[in-house]
């Protein structure tokens, strides 16, 4: 491989940094030292000449180029992925119908790209997909209604009658305008954020959820705007009118308008989102449900 050359092991360096926003986390997340993680990066942005990472006394956030190169090397990872798990999937073989319900968050930032994967794996498969809240998901599993749900499962409090399978576990940050003055801080508590104005989502139960872990330390959020908008809430948060704390999944670092979107850890131990696979107990899926089943598990595992 000459210097030139662009190996999967950079790839792979650069998105497990892109994804916790620190070098040693991701070092720990690769099994690497974090040494190796900063010489992939710099060998990278060499490369392609442009700068990937703004380096942050708190860690990294990728700049505009980085987003962009982020998402051409997750389709790298994952098409290399699925083409080795072909064999074990059986896909040419598998066919049927797999009845999924799935809420807002997940139809929108969760599973476009692994129903894109999976149907590459499993083309004579079709999925019946039903836009649903969490709690008719959960009720139309545990009937029979549906084959499988995913929503996010640390909103619920009873899945009794259902197995499930965490798929995902994103850790919450704070959201924030280039400008705001909690971006001169090193460190930000709840504490700190219950200072200034706060933008309140509320799709998916996200008003409950958040202040779930608020209410846990005795604080609440000045709330200023609720939103089910996720693009009036970036919207909002870029042009300084509030923060607000939300996961990295839903992350995105521009708004509609191109205003930049920052985001900051916060040092007190907000809970990360987890979204999950949900399956009645001891039903017996199909063949298509349970070829679904066993590719989300394997896919977001690997």
């Amino acid at each position: 491989m000459t210097k030139n050359d662009i190996s999967m092991r950079q790839l792979r360096y650069f998105v497990a940094a892109a994804k916790t926003g620190q070098f040693s986390q991701a070092a720990s997340k690769v099994h690497v030292s974090q040494s190796a993680i900063t010489a992939a990066v710099m060998q990278l942005e060499e490369r392609l000449g442009v700068k990937l990472f703004e380096r942050m006394p708190y860690g990294v956030s990728l700049t505009a180029e980085g987003n962009k190169f982020l998402q051409h090397a997750s389709h790298i990872l994952d098409t290399l992925q699925d083409a080795l798990s072909e064999p074990f999937f059986l896909s040419h073989a598998t066919s049927g119908v797999v009845r999924v319900g799935a809420s807002y968050t997940v139809l929108g930032y969760f599973l476009p790209n692994l129903l894109a994967r999976f149907k590459r794996n499993y083309p004579d498969v079709e999925i019946d997909l039903i836009d649903m809240e969490r709690s008719s998901i959960e009720a139309a599993v545990t009937s029979g209604e549906l084959d499988v749900g995913l929503t996010v499962i640390s909103n619920a409090s009873d899945l009794s009658g259902l197995e499930h399978s965490v798929l995902i576990r994103s850790r919450r940050q704070l959201w924030l305008a280039s400008t705001h003055p909690l971006m001169q801080s090193n460190s930000i508590t709840l504490k700190d954020v219950a200072e200034h104005a706060y933008i309140m989502p509320t799709v998916d139960e996200g008003e409950i959820s958040a202040l779930r872990y608020w209410h846990s330390q005795n604080l609440k959020p000045q709330v200023a705007f609720r939103t089910s908008s996720m693009e009036s809430l970036r919207g909002l948060v870029a042009h300084g009118f509030g923060v607000t704390i939300l996961s990295d999944m839903l992350y995105r670092a521009w708004s509609l308008e191109g205003k930049k979107i920052e985001i900051r850890p916060l040092t007190d131990a907000v809970p990360p989102m987890e979204l999950g696979l949900l399956w009645r107990e001891g039903a017996s899926l199909n063949e298509a449900a349970s070829a679904f089943q066993q590719f989300l598990i394997h896919a977001c595992g690997s």
